[in-house]
């Protein structure tokens, strides 16, 4: 977390010269984040690299959120290619942190999420984002059996696999809900909560740069099956009740949510395996389990049975949580 060389080239052009740069936070990225202090304001200096990240998909979609009414943060300058961004400071009131301190305002905050999700949904999407779709969901999907199995030696039926997701995946696609611009990495450890706002203006929203034109349910599984933080059951219910009761969806929307939720968490443990081997961060093996009881509540849902019975046929429990478990 030592700044990029270029960081007091830029602060200085753009009215922050002398300021001292703090380090705040990395993710699975190359992308990194540090605060900016210096005579009494504060920003985040975003350093996305390039070539391996490109700051222009995040910059425009914050402009675009915020044309909305929803809280992205504001860009106060920007030098593109060095791929540097000088954001407003949300603070540090993540809703994950705010939780693990008061966690009496689990519902309260679960709501405000939800109803974030809901009035981004009245917006028709964002011109020109990529699509997520059938197309895209069974690519993700490789990221299983193409990292996780092998880790564990695993020798699966890999057409089986497609083919089992295409048929539970299938009616999702053409169930006629949406398209929706979807965050894509919607869950408590990016949102923030900011000071001085209401409603949902209120949430400040973190780490949407991958966002995309796709299924209304996919960010509400994301933030009720969190990675990282558990969310009881009946609280998932709730939330789920609650968006369906505002847009009348129904059944329709819960078949996708269990069904997208499932997708999403199978890719997740692929992704969580692949940052382990292929980039030597090993720590992301500690959620594992949890999202492993998820998937497991999700294939319980009878639409998903072809999955089910795939994975029953080609993962044993042995591959399963109980690996992880004993390596935490």
């Amino acid at each position: 977390m030592i700044p990029p060389a270029d960081a007091p080239r830029f602060l200085e052009a753009c009215g922050w010269g002398g300021a001292r740069i703090e380090p705040l936070a990395g993710d699975a990225s190359f992308r990194r984040y540090f605060r900016v202090i210096g005579e009494g304001r504060s920003a985040v200096l975003m350093d996305a690299p390039p070539p391996h990240e490109d700051p222009r998909p995040f910059a425009a979609v914050a402009e675009w959120l915020c044309s909305t009414g929803l809280s992205a943060p504001e860009i106060i300058a920007r030098d593109l290619d060095k791929g540097l961004l000088l954001l407003a400071d949300f603070g540090d009131a993540r809703l994950r942190d705010t939780l693990d301190q008061d966690p009496e305002r689990e519902r309260e905050l679960y709501e405000l999420a939800t109803d974030v999700l809901i009035h981004l949904h009245r917006h028709p999407p964002m011109p020109g984002l990529p699509t997520h779709g059938l197309d895209q969901w069974l690519e993700e999907l490789k990221l299983f059996t193409d990292w996780y199995c092998p880790a564990l030696g695993l020798a699966v039926d890999v057409e089986g696999y497609r083919s089992a997701w295409i048929e539970a995946l299938q009616p999702v696609a053409s169930d006629g809900l949406g398209p929706v611009t979807i965050l894509r990495d919607y869950h408590a450890e990016n949102i923030m909560l900011v000071g001085g706002r209401e409603g949902v203006a209120h949430v400040g929203l973190l780490d949407f740069q991958d966002a995309h034109c796709g299924h209304p349910a996919y960010d509400l599984a994301s933030v009720l099956e969190d990675a990282r933080r558990d969310v009881p059951p009946q609280l998932e219910r709730a939330m789920m009740d609650r968006y369906v009761a505002v847009t009348g969806q129904g059944k329709t929307f819960e078949r996708a949510y269990w069904s997208l939720a499932a997708q999403r968490n199978t890719r997740i443990i692929g992704v969580f395996t692949r940052l382990w081997k292929r980039d030597g961060r090993p720590h992301y093996t500690q959620f594992q389990p949890r999202m492993w009881g998820l998937l497991e509540r999700d294939l319980a849902t009878p639409h998903l049975a072809p999955v089910r019975a795939w994975f029953d046929s080609n993962v044993g429990p042995e591959h399963r949580a109980a690996p992880w478990s004993e390596a935490a």
